[in-house]
């Protein structure tokens, strides 16, 4: 019997959906469509295909612990491995490690592999459950199926697959002009490509060895010099240092003779801009999109997403307003695309907005930036219950400990003590230092920084329970 392999890409940053998506907390994090991120519904998704085996997620290293927590939330248990990236090469040899690990555990000639972005929307669970099925079916005949999605409209922000009459995949398009879509749409044989992909071990391996050989070398290398760390499997930083950065599609689909589209009406988007977010949205009566504290007055066609404060907006239309702790976008709705170059700016600039959010999460809980200058810095700390920091020391800074919510046990140079709501601690600097929640209800503290320099680099980490060195 074939049993399907989820592999579950969750590399991607998600610029075009700045402010929201961030770097160190990208787009398939995020509950965008409903209260589940859109990576908990691609695992969701994935449980319900028939003969799936558990999900394997293959992730960059900044996103580890975070991944590893929303999965925790859905409750698999120990059946799930998280596949680590410790340098971003693109899709192609994210697919081959995963492949390479795969079949390190097991050469079952009946699996079959589907390979999934984790940032997708698709509606229509059943027809992706059928389509899948059919890929199956022809992936276990030697083809390298990829999942062509039925264009609703002439969509220039998409790739395009031209199928024939047999399914066999004539080429791949880049995105198209507006014109050039209109055409393909009228032709009836051009899909959009959704970047999903189904195909056996045997097939991928083999194909790989013709078509990009360095990148299958390097990846069988570097999957067998890596490492495991409890629920992850690390890839080697050496071997993929000299991988090429190439996407699935240039280095395999465009050059395979064995490439079969799957025509597929899922309900599917991408999520790829704030515009494609408002498509699938359900809109009000004047066809606005409003999310979170926002009032209107003779406003439409728009979006307006508010986090932190409340947004009020009088006489906008076909306006895009996404409000952030620390950001605010402001565009018109059909320029969307474009945000990715407020992104470019920000990174060329130097400036923390494109990575991090004013809330950072870290694997014992997260903290929240609540003033900054030269000289001091004031923090939110939230421990999670039974959650620890490292042990560490800051050469340049002192601290400050205000315990609000919980209880804290603190370690302070050669002193542990137990600290309650309303009782503080302070650490000066070169001591070294560990907070721990040892309650049952999450630890809250304000810390205020003061010293020289405040940057999260000046950590020197003697123990960490989470394996980090950095």
């Amino acid at each position: 019997m074939t049993k399907i392999q989820p592999v579950v890409l969750a590399g991607g940053t998600g610029t075009r959906l700045w402010p929201l998506s961030r770097e160190i907390y990208p787009k398939q994090l995020l509950c965008l469509t409903d209260d589940m991120s859109l990576l908990q519904n691609t695992i969701k998704r994935v449980g319900g295909i028939e003969a799936s085996l558990p999900p394997i997620v293959v992730v960059g290293e900044d996103h580890r612990f975070i991944t590893k927590s929303q999965i925790d939330e859905l409750g698999l248990g120990a059946s799930y491995t998280i596949l680590l990236e410790p340098i971003g090469r693109n899709t192609a040899p994210a697919i081959a490690g995963a492949v390479e690990y795969i079949n390190g555990l097991s050469s079952d000639p009946d699996v079959i592999l589907l390979i999934l972005p984790a940032d997708h929307l698709i509606r229509d669970v059943g027809a992706f459950n059928e389509a899948v099925a059919t890929a199956a079916r022809k992936a276990a005949g030697g083809a390298i199926v990829t999942f062509g999605i039925e264009p609703q409209k002439p969509e220039t922000g998409y790739g395009y697959i031209e199928g024939d009459d047999e399914g066999l995949v004539s080429s791949f398009k880049e995105k198209p002009e507006l014109g050039v879509a209109e055409q393909y749409l009228a032709a009836g044989n051009y899909f959009w490509n959704s970047g999903m992909f189904a195909f056996s071990a045997e097939t991928f391996r083999a194909e790989m060895e013709t078509h990009a050989p360095e990148i299958i070398s390097a990846m069988t290398e570097a999957v067998a010099a890596g490492t495991r760390d409890g629920r992850f499997y690390r890839f080697s930083a050496e071997e993929m240092e000299r991988c090429p950065s190439e996407s699935i599609d240039y280095a395999l689909m465009e050059k395979t003779d064995k490439a079969v589209v799957v025509a597929a009406d899922l309900g599917w988007s991408d999520i790829g801009s704030w515009q494609a977010l408002y498509e699938v949205l359900d809109q009000d009566e004047n066809g606005n999109v409003c999310q979170g504290d926002v009032v209107l007055e003779d406003t439409r066609n728009s979006m307006i997403r508010a986090e932190d404060l409340m947004i009020a907006a009088v006489g906008l239309e076909d306006t895009l307003v996404v409000e952030t702790a620390d950001a605010v976008l402001v565009a018109p709705l059909s320029r969307s695309q474009d945000v990715k170059k407020v992104v470019d700016r920000l990174k060329r600039e130097a400036r923390d907005e494109f990575k991090f959010h004013q809330t950072v999460y870290r694997p014992w809980g997260s903290y929240s930036v609540l003033a900054i200058q030269p000289r001091y810095q004031i923090k939110k700390i939230t421990v999670n219950p039974r959650e620890k920091l490292s042990l560490q020391m800051h050469h340049h800074r002192h601290e400050h400990w205000v315990v609000v919510k919980g209880a804290a046990l603190v370690t302070n140079g050669e002193k542990e003590i137990l600290l309650h709501e309303d009782q503080s601690t302070y650490i000066p600097a070169g001591n070294m230092h560990r907070l721990e929640n040892p309650g049952v209800i999450p630890l809250e503290l304000i810390e205020v920084q003061i010293g020289s320099y405040l940057g999260e680099d000046d950590i020197v980490r003697f123990e960490d329970i989470y394996g980090r060195n950095e």
